[in-house]
């Protein structure tokens, strides 16, 4: 049985437009529901161990962090994170330098470790999945943030932009959906990545208060694999309160097409 969750995708005023600014001039603000809060919830892109731009940065994340720290002093901060390695998240996060970047007060967390539930699809036209499981945490914080870093890979023939929506694999169970490798989520690649983005959107993507897109550099792959390609400077991070829009800002600074899951998810949230 699905989680019961707000029946309804949050309405999107006019102060969602996302904000951009120099690397070295980023500092976080974060959305109204991280003031105060008791727990926190980040997901940042760190399934590989290599550094950016296939991951995250870690002056950008320390930022996020720091801008959460500072709107609530005593909340519990979870970094949640899924990897697509043979690593652990343990010996990526060590790689990486997480836990140079973490008070005591923040917690790095193994999505695949923690238990789940079934988030209901509030998709008006579900691709695939009526319901999607994700860790119960997701509803027993105050507020989510994905900060992801940008890339495009090759799917079909065609480009596939990772930015703060598609980030979200990794909180999916690789045990529920991985198909050959036990190391991915292949299932969530069928019948395609833009398409199952908009099941995951409408199962757990509306919960997230906000996103974070490191576009220091963009990352390209001649293929699908996220971990081997170029990076190419772009000196900027987008952050705001709509994954959405955040995405689609991410897009015009790196100078790409726009990504193509962006105008069917919000054509069906506007019908929503």
């Amino acid at each position: 049985m699905a989680v019961q969750t707000n029946q309804s995708i949050k309405p999107v005023d006019i102060d969602a437009a996302p904000h951009t600014a120099a690397v070295a001039d980023f500092i976080y603000s974060p959305p109204g529901s991280a003031q105060g809060a008791t727990r926190i919830l980040v997901k940042p892109n760190l399934g590989y161990p290599k550094g950016p731009p296939v991951t995250v940065g870690m002056s950008v994340l320390s930022q996020v962090l720091q801008g959460l720290r500072q709107a609530s002093p005593q909340a519990e901060i979870l970094v949640v994170e899924g990897v697509c390695s043979k690593l652990s998240l343990a010996d990526i996060a060590g790689k990486n330098g997480l836990y140079d970047i973490l008070d005591k007060g923040m917690v790095v967390l193994d999505a695949d470790t923690l238990p789940c539930v079934a988030y209901p699809n509030l998709s008006p036209q579900p691709v695939r999945y009526s319901e999607m499981w994700a860790p119960k945490l997701l509803q027993e914080v105050d507020c989510r943030i994905s900060v992801s870093a940008f890339k495009i890979t090759s799917l079909k023939k065609q480009p596939l932009v990772s930015a703060t929506l598609k980030n979200l694999y990794g909180l999916f169970p690789r045990a529920k959906y991985k198909a050959r490798s036990a190391h991915s989520r292949g299932q969530l690649h069928r019948p395609s990545v833009p398409q199952i983005l908009q099941d995951i959107y409408f199962s757990i993507g509306h919960l997230f208060d906000g996103g974070v897109a490191d576009c220091s550099q963009k990352f390209i792959s001649k293929d699908w694999r996220p971990d081997v390609g170029t990076g190419v400077e772009i000196g900027h991070v987008v952050w705001g309160h709509d994954l959405l829009a955040i995405d689609r800002r991410a897009c015009q600074l790196a100078q790409e097409p726009v990504a193509n899951y962006l105008d069917p998810i919000e054509q069906l949230r506007q019908a929503g």
